[in-house]
């Protein structure tokens, strides 16, 4: 059947290029060349044996300015939240685990140090984290505490004028490669955070493995034991939980744009493949039930994308209130996730191979889903913002 005009992008329907400035949009093509140049040809081959060459791969990603790419000073490029959440789009087009490996760095560890660090801190580590030199994890989630982590067993003592770190915290992004962890503990003063070297006696980093999600991503685990660290290495900014969730929400606003890219990329995967696959002598692209499955998808990657847009401008006026971030990483992941299944049909027996990467998205989705605040979590969030009533407990 031959065609009647020339196919659309999903994206193309909603003309968001329209709502984004031309120096985004220049980050944003930059990122892309870099993913479908650097990324694509190897991504496969590191999901499938678990592996990413996170110690290459960063100076280059500082090359590009993308390592803490929105903060401003110290060797950042100190670019719009819009560009940020764009930039992260396009890595995870390429996997989530890149777009993780950034996100860590930028949102988590180095935001930390920018926001609640003392200059010295700054000084130390910011400038060689932007350029990937030193590569740094966010140590909060523990073996029994995730969504609650006011219940966090690590804790920090006094000892003379030293403090000593005993616990352990799991499902750390970048923890085995890391040069610098920021961490969290409980102390006589409540919850506060601790630049640690990764070389400082005691500490160490085992990495999981076996993992069936974010394949091409380092996760490990950290083991403190006693730690010996000197009282310069508190964060002097963060005193209590507000710390961490700070930093935990500016790694979800990356994720309400990252999400999008990993949709769109099975999005578009789908469409070019269903336009190539005769099923009876026709295009599959030219049937009814696989046109509804196309519009349906490209409407909800739409309104995520018009979603996540709406909170970057937010974010840029400086108007961003964390209940906004909540509704877009639960909204555009669970999209992304629904999409990622339903292009998996229409590639049929060929969508479970990593000839394509419509499942490996999938997969990572799953991580993605329930990282950053699960689902559940967010629903509560929201809840309580419309009712007043927190339901957490």
């Amino acid at each position: 059947m031959p065609r009647t005009q020339t196919p659309t992008r999903p994206l193309e329907l909603f003309a968001t290029d329209h709502l984004v400035s031309e120096e985004d949009r220049a980050m944003q093509a930059t990122v892309r060349r870099f993913v479908d140049d650097r990324i694509r040809p190897e991504i496969g081959a590191w999901f499938e044996t678990g592996t990413m060459p996170a110690r290459e791969i960063a100076p280059e990603l500082g090359r590009l300015g993308l390592l803490g790419m929105h903060l401003e000073g110290y060797g950042c490029a100190g670019t719009s939240a819009t560009a940020y959440g764009l930039a992260c789009l396009e890595l995870e087009a390429g996997d989530s685990g890149l777009r993780s490996l950034v996100s860590v760095q930028g949102s988590l560890a180095m935001f930390a140090i920018w926001k609640h660090g003392s200059e010295e801190q700054k000084q130390e580590w910011l400038p060689r984290m932007a350029a990937g030199e030193a590569i740094g994890c966010f140590g909060l989630t523990e073996p029994d505490f995730g969504s609650n982590p006011a219940d966090m067993r690590t804790r920090a003592t006094r000892d003379g004028s030293d403090w000593v770190l005993q616990g352990t915290k799991m499902w750390i992004t970048n923890g085995s490669v890391a040069d610098v962890a920021v961490v969290w503990a409980q102390t006589d003063d409540g919850v506060r955070g601790f630049v640690v070297p990764t070389d400082t006696p005691g500490f160490s980093a085992p990495e999981i493995t076996r993992k069936l999600s974010l394949r091409a991503s380092v996760t490990s685990e950290l083991v403190l034991d006693n730690v010996r660290l000197p009282d310069s290495a508190v964060l002097p900014g963060a005193k209590g939980l507000s710390g961490p969730l700070s930093c935990l929400n500016e790694a979800r606003f990356g994720i309400v744009f990252g999400a999008l890219g990993a949709a769109r990329d099975c999005l578009e995967t789908a469409i070019d493949y269903a336009q190539g696959r005769e099923i009876f002598a026709r295009a599959l692209s030219s049937y009814q039930l696989t046109q509804a499955k196309f519009a349906d998808m490209a409407l909800e990657l739409g309104k995520g994308m018009l979603l996540a847009l709406h909170l970057g401008r937010l974010k840029d006026e400086g108007l961003l209130s964390p209940q906004q971030v909540s509704l877009g990483k639960l909204n555009n992941v669970r999209e992304a996730i629904a999409i990622a299944r339903e292009c998996r049909t229409v590639l049929g027996a060929a969508g479970i191979t990593l000839e394509f990467p419509i499942l490996r998205h999938a997969n990572n989705l799953e991580s993605v889903l329930t990282y950053e605040g699960t689902s559940e979590v967010h629903q509560l969030v929201i809840g309580q913002a419309l009712t007043g009533h927190a339901a957490f407990r």
